[in-house]
C-alpha cells in the first residue's frame, strides 16, 4: 500500500509492488515520478530524507538534503539573491530566490543510493513510470495547478523554468496535459547506460550555471564532495510503541519527540476527542514544543545533537528547554510532499521532499528546478549564508515509522514547512493515543503554535471547542475549512496483517493498494 499527495505519484509506485519490487523500489519509483508531476514541490534539483526498514534488518534514516555550498571559494561572489513575494490570499509572503539561493542539492544521489542499498529491481523498471510522463505528458492535479498559481512569480521568472511551467504561455491548469521531455531524456539515460555518467553530466551543469561566475556559490568542490549520509533513527519510547524519526541536525524529529514526551507527562488520551478538553490539551502541548524550540534547539542541532537524543528519550524534559529564546520565521506554503509505503513483506519506508519554492532557474537541457534552500527564513534561523560550506542543513522533515515491537505499526510524514511537526505529533496522539480510525487521525481538524500566535481549524471541533482556543489565544487565526496550512500527512498502517492507508484532503491525498488488478485505473 501508498500513500501520496498526487495520483501519478502512487501510481508509480504500485506499479513497482505489483512487479515484485519491495518498499523502497516502490518509493523511489514514486519519487521519481513525483518530480515530474509534482513540480511546484519537489525536484531532482532537491533534497530529502527517507527512513526505512524491517524488523529483520533494522531501520535506518537516509539524509539526501541539501548542503551549505561555497567550498574553496576565495573570495564571495556577486550573488543572484533577491526577494520575490508570494501572495496566498489571506496573506503574502517574501522569499529569496536567483543562483545564489540554491544549496548543493541531495535528491538525486540520494534516490540512486537508496535504491542500490535497499532496492531489489532494476533501475529501468524504476524509473519508467517517471520517464513516461516526463516524455509523453500527463494529467495536471487541482492541487499541483493551484500550487503553481501560488509560485507563479517564480515559475516565471527566467526562461529555463517558463520552459517547465508555461509552455503554452500561461500556467497551467488542472487536467492541463504537461511534459517535461528533457527530464525524461535525463531519467533514461539512468537507466540505459551508467547512472555515475548522468550524475557526472547533472554535477558538470550545477557548477556551469550555478557556480560564482553566474551568481551562484556551487563549486566543483562542492558537488565533489557531496554525500547522502546514513543514520540511527531518532528512537522515541512511546508507551508500548517505538517511534523511529529523523535525526539532527534535522529539526522536526526531536521536537516532535518532545511535544510525545510532553503528551505522556499530561496523561492525554481520556479526553473526548474534539472536545473543548481535547483541543486545549493539544494546544498544551504544541505551546509546550513551541517553547522547546526557543530555548536553543536549533542552535544545539548541530552543536550537541546527544542533547536532543536525550530530550526524547524518556523522563522529564531538561531544564536547558524550558528557556524560552527567539522565534523562527513561519514559511506559509511548506512546499514538501510525502510518500509512505508498507509491502507485503512487511518493509516500510516513508520519504520527504522538497525543492523550497524552487529559485526560479533551471538547468538547461535536463529540466532541472534548483532549490531556493538558502534563501527561505524557517530553515537558515541564523541569517542568509551564515552556515559554513558543507554542512549538512537542517530542516523539519520528519519521515517516521512507528514499531509495535520491532514490526512497522505506521508509515508516516507530512509536508507543511514548520507545521510538518505538529502534523505529524497530531495524527500520531490521534491514532495511538485516541486510538481514532486512520482517515479520520489524518484529516481530523488541527493547530499549530509559534511562540504566542496559534492556527487552527474549526471544522469537526465540538461545541465551545474554537471558543475556548481564541478566549486563551486572542489572536489566534481561525480556519473554517480544512487548508493546506496544516501539512499533508500520508500515512501507511500494518495492523494483525491487514493494510490500510490514508490520504492528507488538505494536499489532495490518495492511497493505492498494490493487489492483482494489473495497472487497471492508474494513470495514463
Amino acid at each position: 500500500m501508498i500513500a501520496a499527495s498526487e495520483p501519478h505519484t502512487a501510481a508509480a509506485g504500485v506499479r513497482l509492488l505489483r512487479r515484485g519490487g519491495n518498499a523502497v523500489d516502490a518509493i523511489v519509483a514514486a519519487k521519481l515520478a513525483a518530480t515530474v508531476t509534482e513540480l511546484p514541490l519537489t525536484s531532482l534539483g532537491g533534497g530529502g530524507a527517507c527512513i526505512w526498514g524491517n524488523a529483520r534488518d533494522g531501520y535506518e534514516v537516509l539524509d539526501f538534503f541539501g548542503t551549505a555550498p561555497g567550498l574553496g571559494l576565495t573570495t564571495w561572489p556577486i550573488l543572484d539573491f533577491a526577494p520575490i513575494t508570494v501572495d496566498f490570499g489571506e496573506t503574502s509572503q517574501v522569499f529569496h530566490i536567483g543562483k545564489g539561493a540554491a544549496a548543493v542539492p541531495g535528491e538525486l544521489v540520494g534516490l540512486l543510493a537508496l535504491h542500490r542499498r535497499a532496492g531489489r529491481l532494476p533501475l529501468r523498471e524504476v524509473v519508467a513510470p517517471a520517464v513516461a510522463w516526463a516524455r509523453d505528458g500527463f494529467c495536471v492535479s487541482p492541487q499541483i495547478a493551484m500550487i503553481a498559481g501560488l509560485i507563479a512569480p517564480i515559475a516565471s521568472h527566467s526562461p529555463t523554468v517558463r520552459r517547465l511551467f508555461l509552455p503554452a504561455d500561461r500556467l497551467p491548469r488542472a487536467g492541463d496535459h504537461l511534459a517535461n521531455p528533457e527530464l525524461g531524456d535525463f531519467l533514461q539515460g539512468l537507466a540505459d547506460g551508467s547512472p555515475d555518467a548522468q550524475v557526472s553530466t547533472y554535477r558538470s551543469s550545477l557548477v556551469e550555471h550555478f557556480g560564482p561566475a553566474h551568481g551562484g556559490l556551487i563549486s566543483e568542490q562542492d558537488v565533489a564532495a557531496y554525500a547522502p549520509l546514513t543514520r540511527a533513527p531518532l528512537r522515541v519510547p512511546f508507551g508500548p510503541f517505538t517511534v523511529l524519526t529523523n535525526p539532527p541536525p534535522s529539526a522536526g524529529g526531536g521536537l516532535i519527540g518532545a511535544g510525545l514526551r510532553i503528551a505522556e507527562e499530561l496523561g492525554l488520551g481520556g479526553e473526548e476527542f474534539l472536545s473543548r478538553t481535547h483541543q486545549l490539551a493539544i494546544a498544551a502541548v504544541l505551546a509546550t514544543v513551541s517553547e522547546v524550540r526557543r530555548a536553543g534547539y536549533d542552535h544545539r542541532l548541530h552543536a550537541d545533537p546527544e542533547a536532543i537524543r536525550q530530550l526524547v528519550a524518556g523522563g522529564r524534559l531538561p531544564r536547558w528547554s524550558s528557556h524560552a529564546r527567539a522565534l523562527c520565521s513561519e514559511n506559509s506554503l511548506g512546499a514538501t510532499t510525502h510518500i509512505s509505503v508498507i509491502d507485503a513483506e512487511g518493509m516500510a519506508a516513508a520519504m520527504t521532499t522538497s525543492n523550497g519554492e524552487g529559485c526560479g532557474h533551471a538547468l538547461p537541457g535536463l529540466g532541472i528546478h534548483l532549490n531556493n534552500f538558502l534563501g527561505e527564513d524557517d530553515i537558515n534561523p541564523a541569517g542568509f549564508h551564515r552556515l559554513a560550506a558543507g554542512s549538512h542543513m537542517s530542516t523539519m522533515m520528519s519521515p517516521t515509522i512507528v514499531l509495535a515491537g520491532d514490526r512497522p505499526l505506521l508509515a508516516l510524514g507530512s509536508g507543511g514547512s514548520n507545521r510538518i511537526r505538529s502534523a505529524i505529533l497530531q495524527t500520531l496522539l490521534n491514532v495511538l493515543t485516541y486510538r481514532r480510525p486512520l482517515d479520520e487521525a489524518v484529516n481530523a481538524s488541527r493547530q499549530h503554535i509559534e511562540g504566542r500566535q496559534l492556527w487552527f481549524e474549526s471544522a469537526g471541533l465540538a461545541a465551545g471547542a474554537a471558543e475556548a482556543l481564541q478566549a486563551l489565544w486572542p489572536g489566534a487565526t481561525r480556519f473554517d475549512s480544512a487548508s493546506m496550512f496544516f501539512g499533508g500527512v500520508n500515512c501507511v498502517a500494518s495492523t494483525d496483517g491487514h493494510l490500510d492507508g490514508a490520504g492528507d484532503q488538505r494536499r489532495g491525498g490518495i492511497v493505492l493498494f498494490a493487489d492483482d488488478r494489473g495497472d487497471a485505473g492508474l494513470p495514463a
